[in-house]
């Protein structure tokens, strides 16, 4: 018999490994870092979201263009042909009866006018000369950063359901929103804040606060509504005059957690609001360094509007430097919601002039700010800027001076996190009315944001309802000739 083998060390694995080298420092360090979002905590929760509906597939995909969202959100439809889409046509026609021209389509309120040519002049900018009209003066500035989408599509002409789909990939109400998928998805960064973040700029879109919400994924991936003053979020100031009256409180609460826990089991409401508990205890230390503006040099505040002799101007340039603050500590999906100005949202169905030139007075100088530092800081290369409003108007007046609903093609566009600047992709008609060139809807949209942050739309799916669901429904393809 051949004993040479009698001493010989019987193979270990890596686990062992971990479990006997230095001492066990080892197994310690992994799992600390599996408890960690941004390295494995996701893989940790399968076993756990998947009894819930979850699927073990979702995280990265392929490798990933972009990390972070910054999702700017145009309440209300800003007209595409008096932004980013001119029509010479408008100019000569001026005045006509738009039905000589083309089949008008009924309306939200059908009180249709002549066809109206744009108050604003369009010039070319950037070395790609990229057509902007002169509501947006300084994102002009910024045109070699943009992809422009000019045949975007809705399915619906009106507010709320616009809102829902643009949000969440459907029409009715209750489905999760992209934010909350992309958290679910993704995971967050900083354990120390929500990972899908709402900055209220004042007006909280038709539909309501469903349009950030987590549907039927867990509640912890909803959005976190925060305020671009003060202390962003009520109540992060701990009321107890000291640290471990605090702590005594917070140990009563987790024992009372673990006693519901052991008699009812797991709940998602349950496990959902001890997360929140556990983060807005966490939130306490980051909140109050995130809201330090005043670190921020007076250049910098001064770039994004902060001495603007107009208000909305000054609220929407704290909104965008709380978002690249945000990016900086790792938040994934930060969306922006209009200031309120003296007027409606973007939704002119009268006086399209003065409305419009309130919203882009507000929005135009922070948003090219925001452009211009996070490229400067290296951050715009990872982070996907997306400019959109859930429709956008008609080429033909609603009464006099206003414009109506437009869902037939409409422009949204994107910048950084692996978006081709300075290009342009699809077009509508003569008159800007419908799209007539690589028509893009708004599955479309939502599946190549997931792609270009390393997600495959038809894999990041949740069981419910007896079918694994996901952002883009059953449709959506990536648009690959907007990547860079």
């Amino acid at each position: 018999m051949n004993h040479c083998n009698r001493f010989r060390p019987a193979p270990i694995n890596r686990r062992e490994l971990l479990q006997r080298f230095g001492s066990g420092f080892g197994l310690t360090a992994l799992t600390a870092l599996m408890h960690d979002s941004a390295y494995g905590a996701l893989a940790l929760e399968d076993s756990k979201s998947e009894a819930k509906g979850g699927m073990p597939n979702h995280g990265l995909h392929h490798p990933a263009k972009a990390t972070s969202v910054i999702f700017l959100y145009m309440d209300g439809g800003p007209s595409q042909v008096d932004t980013f889409d001119p029509k010479p046509m408008l100019d000569k026609y001026n005045g006509k009866d738009p039905g000589e021209f083309f089949k008008v389509e009924a309306t939200q309120f059908n009180n249709n006018g002549k066809v109206l040519a744009s108050p604003w002049k369009f010039n070319p900018y950037g070395e790609c000369g990229l057509q902007v009209s002169d509501l947006f003066p300084n994102v002009a500035t910024c045109a070699d950063d943009l992809c422009l989408v000019r045949s975007m599509v809705s399915e619906f002409p009106e507010h709320t359901f616009a809102n829902y789909f643009l949000h969440t990939g459907s029409g009715l109400q209750g489905r999760p929103s992209m934010g909350a998928w992309i958290n679910y998805g993704l995971g967050s960064v900083n354990q120390n804040l929500p990972g899908f973040v709402v900055v209220n700029g004042g007006l909280i879109p038709p539909g309501g606060l469903d349009c950030f919400g987590s549907g039927f994924l867990p509640a912890s991936y909803q959005g976190s509504v925060f305020k671009p003053k003060g202390t962003a979020v009520a109540n992060v100031q701990p009321l107890e005059k000291t640290v471990e009256r605090q702590r005594s409180k917070l140990s009563l609460v987790n024992e009372l957690d673990q006693l519901a826990s052991d008699q009812f089991g797991t709940s998602d409401n349950i496990e959902s609001a001890i997360r929140n508990y556990e983060l807005a205890s966490q939130m306490q230390t980051a909140i109050p360094e995130l809201m330090a503006f005043g670190d921020e040099t007076q250049a910098t505040q001064t770039m994004y509007g902060f001495d603007a002799a107009y208000e909305p101007t000054r609220t929407f340039a704290a909104e965008c430097l709380m978002a690249r603050r945000l990016v900086e500590r790792g938040v994934r999906f930060i969306e922006l919601t209009c200031p309120s100005v003296s007027g409606d949202r973007w939704d002119q169905h009268s006086n399209l002039k003065e409305g419009h030139e309130n919203n882009a007075k507000a929005v135009d100088q922070p948003i090219a700010a925001l452009l211009k530092d996070l490229k400067q800081r290296g951050l715009l290369e990872t982070t996907l800027v997306v400019w959109a409003g859930e429709f956008g108007r008609t080429p033909f007046a609603q009464g006099a001076n206003g414009r109506d609903h437009n869902p037939f093609g409409f422009t949204v566009w994107l910048a950084g996190g692996g978006a081709k600047g300075g290009t342009v992709y699809g077009q509508t008609d003569e008159f800007g009315y419908k799209a007539i060139e690589d028509r893009t809807e708004m599955h479309d949209l939502h599946a190549t944001m997931l792609h270009l942050l390393g997600v495959d739309h038809t894999r990041s799916t949740f069981r419910f309802g007896g079918r694994d669901m996901r952002l883009t429904d059953v449709k959506g393809h990536v648009v690959h000739k907007i990547i860079a």
